[in-house]
């Protein structure tokens, strides 16, 4: 696994909308981890947006957590589209 120095914005969402869903569940990075078979530590990372999720990743994710993948994308993708405030 791969770290960037940098998180990838995108990444960062995605590993906030990740922690939004499984809170919203009530369940701990260790549920989650048995529910998906993924290592909470990499879960952890995820979640912190210092890696980006392969697709496979992301379906299981999505299937484990009852949500559609697409939804998941989705709300990253429109996160890109919104106008960012200028320092």
């Amino acid at each position: 696994m791969t770290r960037s120095r940098f998180a990838d914005p995108d990444a960062l969402l995605f590993g906030a909308i990740l922690r939004r869903e499984r809170l919203a569940r009530g369940w701990t990075i260790v549920k989650l981890a048995r529910r998906t078979g993924m290592n909470p530590q990499y879960l952890g990372v995820v979640e912190a947006g210092r890696n980006s999720p392969t697709l496979s990743t992301i379906l299981e994710l999505a299937e484990v957590l009852g949500v559609e993948a697409g939804d998941l994308i989705r709300e990253v993708a429109a996160a890109r589209k919104t106008p960012k405030a200028q320092s």
